[in-house]
Formats: C-alpha cells, sequence, structure tokens
C-alpha cells in the first residue's frame, strides 16, 4: 500500500512539474516571433519599417557606450556612469515609442480621409484594387508611399491578398488594419453594402479621434508633471556630482545604493505617473 501511494505521489509530482519542463524550448520559440514582430512593428508605427531590427540593437549599444563613457569623464561617478549606461540603452527605444506615438496620433485624423476617397473611387466604378491603388495619387500625404508600394506589388504579382497583407505591415496601424481586412472581406464574399459600412467607419473614425484629442489635451498636464517629477532629482543630482567631496560621497557603497535605489523610484513612478495619464491605445487584432 505504501508503494502504490508512493508512486502515485511520483506521478502527481511529475504531472505537475510537466507543464515546467518538457513545453519549455516550444513557448520560448512561440514567444520569440512574438517579441520580434512587437518590436517591428514599433518601428514600422516610427516611420523605420527599412531598419533592421540588429542595426538598432547595435545603435542602442553605441549610445549606451557613449553616455557611459561621457559621464564617467566628467564625474568619474561609477553609479551614476551605470545609470547613464542604462538611460543610453533605453534612450533609442524611447526615441522609437514618442515617434509611433506621435504619427499614430496624426494619422487618426488621416484615415477618415482614406475611407472617403475609397469610396469616392468604389462609387466612380472603379474596381476594388484600383480603388486602392488610386490612394497613392488622391489619398493623404502620409500614407501615398504605402499605397504606391502596393500598386507596384498589385501590378507585378496580381495577388490582391498577399498585396494587402504587404500594406497592413507597412502602415502597421490598428485603423489601416480594420479598413484593409474589410475591403480583403467584400472582395472575398462580396456585397452592395461596402460603400455603406465605409461610410459608417469613417465617420466612427472621426468621432473616437474628437474625443481622443480632447481627453489627451485634459490629461496632458499628467505626463507633464511625470516627466518634470522625475528629471529634477537627477538634475540636482548631476550638478551635486560636479563637485569633487560629493563624486567622493557618491563613489561610497551607501551613495552606491542611494543612486540604485533613486533609479528604481524613478523608473517606477515614471511608469506608474504614464499609465495614468496615457489612454490605452488600439491593438492591432488583425494582423
Amino acid at each position: 500500500m505504501i508503494i502504490v501511494l508512493g508512486c502515485l505521489l511520483g506521478a502527481g509530482l511529475v504531472l505537475l512539474a510537466s507543464p515546467l519542463m518538457w513545453p519549455a524550448q516550444s513557448r520560448v520559440a512561440s514567444s520569440a516571433p512574438t517579441l520580434v514582430g512587437r518590436w517591428r512593428t514599433l518601428l514600422a508605427q516610427a516611420g523605420l519599417g527599412a531598419l533592421p531590427l540588429g542595426v538598432f540593437l547595435a545603435i542602442s549599444g553605441v549610445v549606451a557606450l557613449a553616455a557611459t563613457g561621457l559621464v564617467q569623464g566628467l564625474f568619474a561617478v561609477r553609479a551614476l556612469s551605470v545609470v547613464a549606461g542604462f538611460l543610453g540603452l533605453m534612450l533609442p527605444s524611447l526615441v522609437v515609442s514618442w515617434r509611433a506615438r506621435a504619427r499614430r496620433r496624426a494619422n487618426r485624423t488621416v484615415w477618415p480621409d482614406v475611407v472617403d476617397h475609397l469610396v469616392s473611387a468604389l462609387r466612380s466604378g472603379l474596381a476594388l484594387p484600383d480603388s486602392v491603388s488610386s490612394l497613392a495619387q488622391t489619398g493623404p500625404a502620409p500614407t501615398r508611399s504605402a499605397f504606391a508600394q502596393f500598386e507596384r506589388e498589385y501590378r507585378a504579382t496580381g495577388n490582391f491578398t498577399y498585396c494587402v497583407d504587404e500594406l497592413k505591415r507597412s502602415l502597421a496601424d490598428p485603423v489601416a488594419d480594420r479598413i484593409l481586412e474589410t475591403l480583403r472581406m467584400a472582395r472575398d464574399v462580396g456585397g452592395s453594402d461596402v460603400t455603406l459600412v465605409l461610410r459608417n467607419l469613417a465617420a466612427w473614425l472621426r468621432q473616437d479621434a474628437a474625443i481622443r484629442s480632447e481627453v489627451e489635451a485634459r490629461q496632458s498636464w499628467i505626463v507633464n508633471a511625470a516627466r518634470l517629477g522625475v528629471a529634477a532629482p537627477w538634475i540636482i543630482l548631476v550638478l551635486l556630482a560636479s563637485r569633487p567631496e560629493a563624486a567622493f560621497a557618491y563613489n561610497t557603497p551607501a551613495g552606491t545604493v542611494v543612486i540604485v535605489v533613486g533609479l528604481v523610484v524613478s523608473v517606477i513612478a515614471y511608469r506608474v505617473m504614464i499609465a495614468l495619464g496615457r489612454l490605452p491605445e488600439e491593438h492591432r487584432w488583425f494582423r
């Protein structure tokens, strides 16, 4: 009886540990492309889709080394040099994220015009691929290059589905995904209500853009307060570290602890303030 209970206990432990042991490689393999794809999408949204991810990581490393060497040469504070290297490593990512958000915010008012041009082209009798291609000349200026690429690829391949997927990858915008998936469904299954659907979509996009602009204007003070609250202590720290006696104090173990704890608290506080002051971004459900 003891042997049976021992075998049952061992089998139960093996079953409990099996999700952590055997499927580990498959989970890593499935999550890695998601992370890489997320960064590629972010680069595309920032207008840097042609930049390879390896080059972007190399640029981040070079900026981190340059910031570390510069701060170490100016202040000779090891902990402060490490903080500068961390900030230098994160600086390209922050710039790309800021640029991507700025482009999404700017394109938020563009997509209703894109839909209106599509509706006009469809009502004039153009075929669906030709209507999309016409946006390379008649569409808003920020999107013309992507639709011009679609026009070239469709003329070369004649495959509407493939060209739509490439256009979605180039635009990397959830609103564009919704518009293009609507067009794909209209081409695949047909229907006479595609213009009505597009008009309703354009009206909803204009209403959403107006509401978001008003809310972002009212909450902008939270973001500005977060940036000021994070930057002010580090400006004072840099001013203090310029004095030799302060630099000597910061090179001690206690000074290093103060700088490291300050960095952790600053990062957490900044992320919390940004999370409170930023509206949730729409996800790309149609990749």
